[in-house]
């Protein structure tokens, strides 16, 4: 409440100014400040009182809309939108709009700001005209162009978004690469699910000239082939996942495995596993090699696997394992020990996120391409909690 009283006492001293330099130009006779400017005490009451919302109607009732007080209702404005009055920035912001006196730079700055109420409001269809309208006036582009992305998104018209992304590359100069193909990778999934696989090609084909090191260009196309039953390039596409970002080595394995499968390359599936797990010793990469060592050679030889793994790497993954395979031979009280064992840790793993966003730190169960808190593409990646190595 300090902050806030702080924040409009420069407003009711400007609206002061104003009232008494008026008064004065219509006044020959001096008269005692109060009866020049009653409204303005009456303003400054309500703020001492505590009562800012009606001081606010004071001092904004006292305020005539000319050059000199402008900024001033701007200001104003952008304070109720900050704190979430968004209906009174509304009605500040459209009483500067309907003013013929307004010039066409500050109507312009008016026509930006009730758009970003609009925007506060959730009322995206007004805001979205606003902002079309200082496009075609040329005034405030960058940040009407900015704003429209921020709305297309939310209605998920990747269409338009692709529009609004070439104008702005074109504007600044600066690339938006991986918003761009990620706008791609939206519509090929659209296309994918509606079976229209040729136009899905196209899209991800665009996607990975937009970036070239686009994960999901590469997931997707994996599904598409897939899709098709054309296996060996869908294990290609997957390998690619793997060779553009390893952590993603989790989402892409339960597809490569069925591809294998499907082409009755078990052999295969196999040695890139070993691969892989040469390279980098991918905990994801581990337990499936540990399901495959537990059908070639049996329980003991798998429970030797997977506690060499620990013996060098810290995961709840890992020991959630080991004690499935154990237990399998356990009898008595070691059976109960491990069923208590295995009960307590499948409780941790639930409360652990899937996925973490890098630029934000959101946690998150699901996979989203965009992050739900900060909006960045591309930044949410999957981690396995309690791993120390995040692997």
């Amino acid at each position: 409440m300090v902050e806030f009283l702080l924040l409009l006492l420069p407003v009711a001293a400007a609206s002061g100014w104003l009232a008494a330099k008026r008064s004065d130009k219509r006044q020959e006779a001096a008269v005692s400040e109060r009866e020049q400017n009653p409204a303005y005490f009456k303003g400054l009451n309500y703020l001492l009182n505590e009562q800012p919302d009606k001081a606010i109607d004071v001092f904004v009732q006292m305020l005539e809309i000319d050059n000199e007080t402008v900024e001033t209702h701007l200001a104003l404005g952008n304070l109720f939108r900050r704190r979430g009055e968004v209906e009174r920035a509304i009605r500040i912001h459209q009483n500067l709009i309907a003013r013929p006196t307004l010039d066409r730079t500050q109507r312009a700055q008016a026509l930006l700001e009730l758009g970003q109420d609009y925007m506060r409001a959730g009322l995206f269809d007004r805001a979205e005209n606003l902002f079309v309208e200082l496009l075609e006036i040329n005034q405030h582009e960058v940040p009407a162009l900015q704003n429209l992305r921020i709305i297309y998104q939310q209605e998920k018209d990747w269409a338009k978004c692709l529009d609004i992304i070439f104008k702005l590359e074109e504007i600044t100069g600066e690339p938006l690469s991986t918003e761009c193909a990620h706008y791609y990778c939206e519509l090929a999934v659209i296309a994918r699910k509606e079976l229209n696989y040729t136009q899905a090609a196209q899209l991800l084909k665009k996607a990975q000239e937009s970036d070239d090191n686009c994960v999901r260009a590469a997931l997707v196309q994996g599904k598409v082939d897939a899709a098709q039953e054309n296996y060996q390039a869908a294990i290609k596409s997957f390998k690619q996942v793997v060779q553009q970002d390893p952590a993603f080595v989790s989402e892409v394995l339960p597809f490569l495995i069925q591809c294998y499968i499907k082409l009755n390359q078990r052999d295969k599936l196999i040695a890139y596993l070993q691969q892989l797990y040469q390279q980098q010793k991918r905990i994801a990469v581990m337990l499936v090699l540990s399901e495959l060592l537990q059908e070639d050679k049996g329980d003991q030889a798998a429970v030797e696997f997977v506690a060499d793994y620990l013996h060098e790497y810290s995961s709840l993954d890992g020991v959630q394992k080991l004690i499935d395979l154990s237990r399998k031979s356990a009898k008595g009280s070691l059976a109960d020990t491990f069923s208590i064992l295995h009960e307590q840790i499948s409780k941790l793993m639930e409360k652990r996120p899937a996925y973490q966003c890098k630029q934000c730190g959101l946690e998150v169960k699901t996979l989203h391409w965009q992050c739900p808190g900060c909006s960045s593409w591309n930044s949410i990646k999957p981690v396995l909690g309690l791993d120390n190595d995040n692997n």
